[in-house]
């Protein structure tokens, strides 16, 4: 059975707009967060060397989210983090936002496997196994 990959985010003022709300912009800061978060604990990286000729990173080419209740300053929020989709050259993440179990957003961020090459664009190739097999536990 899939998994999630879970973390916890403390809502900073800074966060917020003049309502007290938290501001729509800081969920897209919170998932790009968690994934790191998620990456890390897999030994794994946004931006990895894999080896002299290879370094890779992962544009976004896609990222929603959808609110269901505020979320103020200062509160604790949930984020869980399963991955939607394994392409062969992209990963969509799912998230899903919760404080004291009551749902406050869901989300998606769309990543893109790229070779980068210092003063090239970044150039899409397939996901290497390294990174793909650990990843597949939290397939949803």
């Amino acid at each position: 059975m899939p998994q999630a990959f879970t973390t916890r985010r403390f809502v900073e003022f800074v966060d917020t707009d003049m309502a007290g709300i938290v501001h729509f912009s800081a969920f897209f800061r919170y998932m790009e967060a968690a994934e790191h978060e998620l990456l890390r604990s897999l030994g794994l990286s946004v931006h990895t060397k894999l080896s002299d000729d290879l370094i890779i990173s992962f544009p976004r080419v896609s990222a929603t989210c959808d609110y269901t209740s505020p979320a103020r300053c200062e509160d604790w929020l949930d984020i869980a983090v399963t991955v939607e989709r394994l392409g062969t050259k992209s990963i969509t993440y799912g998230f899903a936002f919760t404080r004291s179990g009551e749902e406050i957003a869901t989300g998606k961020m769309t990543a893109v496997c790229c070779h980068l090459v210092p003063g090239a664009p970044p150039k899409s190739i397939p996901l290497p196994a390294e990174i793909a097999m650990p990843l597949q536990r939290f397939i949803n």
